[in-house]
């Protein structure tokens, strides 16, 4: 039998697949690692954490699965976008690997977001002005570091820096390099405007390479490690957004996929590059011929987590009592509340917000509380605020491509026959939950097979993909969800000049609650 491992460098863990060739799992393992977050909007990773959990998991399986020699075809990377790191001359990291849900550029986004400039890269690169990415990283290590910025020889993100780990060589894969915000998608080469914008230049970037290009020739020392023959090929792969789209089967004509894990998305493949004249969604390299079209949430189940953790306290000790996930039991609780939530809206704003608004100071908020309200009505309706959201990148995706043939949706929501019945309610369509296990790395294995030569073409993922659900709309909610999403997207429009105000107010205080605690810490230590 022949294998390949599809391994997904996340934003909170590496997970890694063992397929054969017919998509069928043989081994999974899940290895995560912390999120610093040190001051203010930070949110960095240690690129060796990454690295170790990688190595373990691979590790693991591969010593689990005991694969004879020559089994093993090859290794598909998949990994989280707009990360960087500055290595010295010694490619030694001189920072940590700072994530997309790092907000201290926000200073610079807003800027070059006002500026026609902003718009002109958006144009020629496909990806929104927005601290998340690389571009404007750079352009606030630059002006707010500058010796650090000074130091670094290369400009990297974490798979280019793994890679170079394992192999001694540093190349960029034209997906991860779409994302930077620095790459031109009409080329498919660096971007020289965005790199005169960054202040750096070409020499200080990775070579780039095609989605299916493979590394061999691994250092023996990591090839030991890992139990892998230095020859077994690694594959480049692309990142987690577009893979995702490819491991549930979402690549042909319309057919939309909708994500809901810790953040969200909702993406369309299309045979060529398309930007939205007012910036709305992303455009991404995923292999030839390939692009997808599309907008991430940073809110999704991470609010489920906020209300589990902060306004339902009771609910979640009753759980683990009952011992029930307590996820499941505060989905019981908002199902007992009619759609639409008796008319209470909440916008899921807890971290920023990317698509479509790519506002990194956006704040959530409830609206339309009264007395009749209940704990149950506001955990109903931070579910919907979340679809609502979701359903807005719809519509703008709508105006770029045009309105879906269909959706499949996956992501840990689709745990929730409740959340799963809402985004078919709240989108107006039919809605299947593909049964592919760990769709991410599924799309990366199965561009890992057909760089191989094990598949014809990536339209085999279909073979490798099923549907375990369809919802269907239910025309009893119709009537709530039509009169509420026009309030909800004129209220988000109307509260847009104010997230600034309340962004800097809280930036300000927590600021000088910081300072104060490390005050009180010096004290005590006199």
């Amino acid at each position: 039998m022949d294998y390949t491992l599809g391994v997904d460098i996340g934003t909170t863990s590496v997970k890694t697949v063992l397929y054969d060739v017919k998509g069928k799992v043989h081994g999974y393992a899940n290895n995560g690692y912390p999120l610093y977050q040190d001051t203010p909007d930070m949110a960095e990773e240690d690129p060796e954490e990454i690295f170790s959990a990688m190595s373990d998991g691979i590790t693991e399986l591969l010593r689990k699965a005991n694969l004879k020699p020559g089994e093993l075809k090859g290794v598909a990377l998949s990994c989280a976008m707009h990360s960087l790191i500055l290595l010295d001359d010694d490619y030694k990291p001189l920072t940590r690997a700072i994530t997309w849900g790092d907000n201290r550029a926000v200073k610079y986004a807003d800027a070059l977001k006002a500026n026609p400039e902003g718009m002109e890269i958006y144009q020629h690169t496909g990806t929104p002005i927005h601290p998340m990415t690389p571009l404007t990283k750079l352009i606030w290590l630059r002006n707010d570091h500058a010796d650090l910025f000074n130091q670094a020889r290369w400009f990297v993100g974490i798979k280019e820096y793994i890679l170079h780990k394992l192999f001694g060589v540093l190349k960029e894969d034209y997906s991860i390099a779409n994302a930077t915000g620095m790459f031109n998608i009409y080329n498919l080469d660096w971007d020289d405007q965005a790199l005169k914008l960054a202040g750096i230049s070409r020499d200080q970037l990775p070579e780039l390479v095609d989605t299916t290009y493979q590394l061999k020739g691994m250092h023996e020392e990591y090839a030991k490690v890992l139990g892998i023959d230095i020859n077994t090929p690694f594959i480049i792969g692309a990142s987690d957004g577009p893979l995702a789209n490819l491991g549930v089967n979402a690549i042909q004509p319309g057919v939309v996929a909708v994500t809901i894990g810790t953040s969200g998305a909702v993406r369309v493949v299309t045979d060529k590059p398309h930007t939205d004249p007012k910036a709305r969604v992303f455009c991404y390299y995923l292999a030839k011929n390939m692009w997808v079209i599309g907008g991430p949430v940073n809110n999704g189940g991470v609010v489920f987590r906020w209300v589990r953790d902060q306004l339902c306290a009771p609910e979640k000790v009753t759980a683990e009592q009952m011992h029930i996930d307590p996820y499941d039991l505060l989905t019981q609780i908002a199902a007992k509340i009619p759609a639409g939530s008796d008319g209470l809206l909440f916008f899921p704003f807890l971290g920023g917000e990317r698509a479509p608004i790519w506002d990194a100071n956006a704040r959530g908020s409830f609206f339309g509380l009264n007395r009749t309200h209940t704990r149950a009505h506001m955990i109903r309706a931070v579910l919907e605020g979340i679809v609502y959201n979701l359903y807005t990148v719809m519509l703008a995706l709508e105006e770029v491509v045009g309105r879906p043939t269909s959706i499949q949706a996956n992501g840990g929501f689709a745990r929730s026959a409740l959340w799963r019945q809402m985004l078919t309610d709240i989108f107006e369509q039919d809605v299947a939950i593909p049964e592919s296990f760990e769709s991410t790395a599924l799309g990366a294995a199965t561009l890992g097979m057909y760089s191989l030569g094990l598949i014809d073409s990536l339209t085999d993922v279909s073979k490798f993909v099923g549907t375990t659900v369809v919802h269907h709309p239910n025309p009893k909610n119709f009537t709530a969800y039509r009169e509420l999403i026009p309030i909800y997207i004129r209220l988000s429009r109307s509260l847009e000049p104010e997230y600034k105000n309340i962004a800097d107010y809280q930036r300000r205080h927590e600021h000088e609650d910081e300072a104060a605690q490390k005050d009180a810490s010096s004290s005590k230590e006199q």
